[in-house]
């Protein structure tokens, strides 16, 4: 028995609830399930009819934006770990800067589980490049390598929660803190940054703001 394709007004009404969803917890991340239905000019009815409960959207917001991080992390290829490390840094701090509010959403107690398993491709490539920068000296050994790939992650997950998106330093911010963390001295991030100026510069959105 072949699986009917779903309707082509039920797929719009499904995107326009993520994007309403994603508007409306930019703005309130409380907000409720008739703002968001609102925003999607859609029923209370017709949202439950894609989504059992705040819950589910919340983990289908995160499923989507997750797919997105761990897409961007197998862009990275570079082969010095620490640049590596810093484009990686950037690139998904530029993606989560745009849906700040969301993705600390994602990140708090109530769904990082959710998320942490979401995210796990990323994860991996995280703890890759950790290795790779610790066998070839370029991070600090003090830690095992999952320790400091989990370190990484939190703090990676602090400066989202907590950085202003609308500073033109959050890039710069968020890259220096994770070179921090990784061991590498403020100079040795000066000196890489200033190698590769492209990388930390603010995004178009972050420079118009």
């Amino acid at each position: 028995m072949t699986t009917r394709a779903p309707r082509r007004d039920a797929v719009e009404n499904r995107a326009g609830i993520l994007s309403a969803a994603r508007t409306a917890l930019a703005v309130d991340p409380h907000a409720s399930i008739d703002v968001i239905a609102r925003g999607a000019g859609l029923s209370r009815r017709t949202l439950y009819g894609h989504f059992d409960d705040r819950d589910a959207l919340i983990r289908e917001l995160i499923a989507n934006g997750a797919q997105r991080f761990n897409a961007i992390a197998e862009t990275v290829t570079d082969d010095d770990a620490r640049l590596a490390l810093a484009r990686l840094a950037a690139l998904l701090w530029q993606e989560a800067a745009h849906v700040q509010v969301a993705a600390a959403l994602a990140l708090d107690e109530a769904h990082v589980e959710h998320t942490g398993a979401a995210l796990a491709p990323l994860r991996r490539t995280l703890a890759a490049l950790v290795r790779r920068g610790q066998e070839d000296g370029s991070f600090r050994t003090d830690l095992t390598a999952p320790t400091l790939a989990r370190l990484i992650e939190e703090m990676a997950r602090t400066v989202v929660s907590r950085t202003d998106a609308a500073s033109t330093e959050a890039a710069s911010i968020a890259v220096r803190t994770v070179l921090s963390i990784a061991g590498l001295s403020w100079r040795e991030a000066d000196e890489l940054l200033a190698t590769h100026p492209a990388v930390g510069a603010p995004s178009n959105t972050e420079a118009d703001a």
